[in-house]
């Protein structure tokens, strides 16, 4: 450096953040200071005296901005690429002497090297995200093919008028039916055809919730609300699905206390967080399902007789399969089509097989069904599948001892009622010896316990006073 260059301003050159490299008007280095030697791990000892333009013909550096900066006399702005790998940016300005004339250029480097990666991670990102969006997309529209209800029949064909029609209103609506009727599918049906269809659809299984943690799962909890419990709290279901629709499968196993929150919720559009001290306004459309028999929990004082009629705005009834046999033919073929699609196989149904599909009455109905075609394809060779691939029952292959009906109570003169009574007392008296539970076996064949407990005494007092037989003609 010229000797009217003081030390001390060496010393404040120094302790700048960027780099600095200063050049002669012919593109000759004069100086760098210690940051651009930290930057680039090129010192003085390799730079000064040299042109820039020999240092880009052998590599050091592909770009320079001195040239342009004399050219023009005005700033320039380039991104250089070091040997080392690394990526600065350069800021070049021209400096003029009292007579106006470019007397030196003066170049701040600034390392952008993480810069760059954090961008090119971000763009990264970006495009593993537009991934993820379209995946998402593809599988639900894939879920909602899979989910839209296949049917021939035409007491299905009136009851999915009929939720259409429902879905054009908020009213709550409360499907009944058997266990693997379809409830889930119908109540996606419903959302999809309401305004909210473009919002969240959430599923709660209420009988899967954890009893202990229910509340804070529906009406989410506040910080420090209970023991480990998240230092940011966290909404719940309805918060979680604010526009958009709550579908509570199996709502009859609500306990009391969360019965009445729901009727909150269904009254007032507002949930209460644990651990909070005012309400939170929330925005949902209810559907609710069930395989038990409300109105008689309700007489029995096992759900609240208000909430009762909350979710009885709309009432569906979905009937079993064996009550829409024109449906099996269709589904099982829809089955077919999804399950041979995802595992690659070339497989489909004869016309036996069929037929002893719509003779079976499917007692765990659509769900059964579904199970029954997927075991049959990932466990079956390619191919026509006949009645020799069907479980034994399914194939009508041989009798059902547990229905068989003995000759002799055929043969007996006595009122058919009193027949079916006997029947009921013996099916209940065996389930109670295998289960050991009342309440199980209630549950099991959906009534109650006062009706179970009626059932097998009216059994025993059948046979105590003295039947008359009546006279041969």
């Amino acid at each position: 450096m010229n000797s009217n260059f003081s030390l001390y301003c060496e010393s404040i050159l120094n302790v700048l953040n960027d780099g600095l490299y200063i050049s002669d008007p012919n593109g000759n280095t004069l100086w760098v200071n210690k940051m651009y030697e930290k930057l680039t791990g090129l010192g003085p000892q390799d730079l000064v005296g040299r042109n820039v333009r020999e240092l880009v013909q052998e590599g050091v550096f592909d770009q320079v901005v001195n040239p342009d900066v004399v050219r023009d006399g005005k700033p320039v702005t380039h991104v250089q690429h070091l040997s080392n790998g690394k990526k600065l940016v350069l800021s070049g300005y021209p400096v003029f002497d009292e007579a106006g004339e470019l007397c030196l250029v003066l170049t701040f480097a600034r390392d952008i090297t993480i810069l760059t990666q954090m961008h090119d991670q971000m763009i990264a990102q970006r495009r593993l995200i537009e991934q993820f969006v379209d995946s998402v997309a593809y599988l639900a529209q894939r879920q909602a093919k899979n989910m839209a209800p296949v049917y021939a029949s035409r007491k299905m064909a009136e009851i999915i008028d009929l939720l259409r029609r429902l879905a054009a209103s908020d009213a709550t609506v409360l499907l009944l039916g058997e266990t693997g009727t379809g409830k889930d599918v119908m109540a996606r049906l419903t959302h999809d055809h309401s305004a909210r269809k473009d919002k969240m659809f959430l599923k709660v299984d209420c009988g899967g919730l954890n009893e202990s943690l229910t509340e804070s799962e529906l009406f989410g909890y506040m910080p420090g609300a209970f023991t480990g419990a998240g230092t940011r709290g966290k909404a719940g279901y309805f918060e979680m699905a604010d526009g958009g629709t709550v579908f509570l499968d199996e709502v009859g196993e609500l306990s009391m206390l969360m019965q009445t929150r729901l009727l909150r919720v269904l009254q007032d559009g507002e949930i209460m967080r644990v651990g909070a001290t005012t309400p939170r306004k929330v925005d949902v459309r209810v559907i609710a399902a069930t395989n038990r028999n409300l109105a008689e929990q309700v007489e029995e004082g096992r759900f609240r007789r208000d909430l009762y009629y909350r979710l009885s705005v709309a009432v569906v009834d979905v009937p079993p399969l064996r009550e829409r046999r024109e449906d099996i033919g269709p589904l099982a073929e829809h089955f077919f089509s999804v399950y041979t699609t995802k595992y690659r196989k070339e497989m489909a149904p004869g016309p036996d097989v069929l037929e002893a599909f719509r003779n079976y009455d499917w007692p765990g109905n659509v769900r059964q069904l579904q199970n029954v075609v997927h075991n049959l394809v990932i466990t079956r060779n390619p191919g026509t599948l006949h009645l020799s691939d069907l479980p034994p029952d399914i194939a009508g292959e041989h009798e059902d001892t547990s229905h068989h009906v003995p000759d002799a109570m055929v043969e007996e003169h006595r009122p058919l009622k009193a027949i079916m009574a006997d029947i009921e007392r013996d099916i209940l008296r065996k389930a109670l010896k295998k289960h050991g539970s009342v309440q199980k076996v209630a549950d099991m064949f959906q009534i109650n316990r006062t009706t179970l407990f009626r059932k097998l005494r009216d059994g025993e007092s059948a046979h105590s006073p003295e039947r008359t037989e009546p006279a041969d003609s």
